[in-house]
């Protein structure tokens, strides 16, 4: 089998382990509990109330009407787009038979610390985005990057850790990929750099050159460790395009 194909079967086969896994903390008596006034955005008006999240789920009281609550099983996916803004995807149907999941949107009052932002994530444990990265990180490499757009684009840092890889930019433009938030990496050339996530892709411009044995490093992390692999001294993992 050429290396080529292994790689594919690789990332086939930590899709499905992927699936089962759960990504909660170690650390089960950790606590998550955050409270911040908030609204919720519904058209053609926005609903304001009280935004809980804890370790049982979300909760949302509105200032009239019933309540709303969200365990966390029953969240398909959280999008933390910026600290003011929660998006969260539910199992329910859409109203009014519009097809995919419903989703819910607020506008927070007070920003979410990066801290519940990442514990929110873990907790709910599926693939999400989460645009607020710890600000402080042990991490084992940082190269300075520029995330490219359609609309011109931002600079920052690429940070890699054992817990996953962040982009750091003070234009609204980051983005914290835990491993299991990642699909797929890729590095055709030394100055280009590629996190395709299972949400969301992003292509980045490298200002330093990724090594190559950087690459295995993260390489590892992606797939390997899922798959309980490793690479013998000297060997080379092919790099995915």
């Amino acid at each position: 089998m050429s290396s080529r194909m292994f790689v594919w079967t690789a990332v086939i086969s930590v899709g499905l382990i992927r699936g089962s896994a759960s990504d909660l903390p170690d650390d089960a008596s950790r606590s998550l509990h955050w409270v911040s006034k908030a609204k919720l955005n519904r058209f053609p008006k926005s609903t304001p109330g009280t935004l809980t999240l804890s370790t049982e789920g979300i909760d949302f009281h509105p200032t009239k009407g019933e309540a709303i609550q969200w365990a966390l099983e029953d969240i398909r996916t959280v999008v933390l787009s910026n600290p003011r803004k929660l998006s969260l995807v539910s199992y329910q149907n859409r109203r009014w038979h519009v097809p995919g999941d419903r989703p819910f949107e607020f506008t927070l009052k007070t920003p979410m610390p990066p801290q519940i932002a990442a514990e929110l994530v873990n907790r709910v444990g599926k693939p999400a985005i989460n645009g607020d990265p710890l600000p402080e990180v042990s991490s084992f490499a940082i190269i300075p990057a520029r995330h490219k757009t359609a609309t011109g684009g931002s600079s920052g840092s690429l940070r890699f850790s054992d817990s996953g890889i962040d982009y750091l930019s003070k234009t609204g433009d980051a983005r914290s990929w835990r491993w299991a938030d990642i699909e797929t990496i890729a590095h055709p050339e030394p100055y280009r750099f590629r996190v395709g996530g299972h949400l969301e892709t992003f292509d980045f411009e490298l200002k330093e050159p990724l090594t190559r044995e950087m690459f295995d490093r993260l390489w590892d992390h992606v797939y390997a460790q899922q798959l309980n692999i490793g690479y013998r001294e000297g060997e080379r993992h092919a790099e995915i395009h």
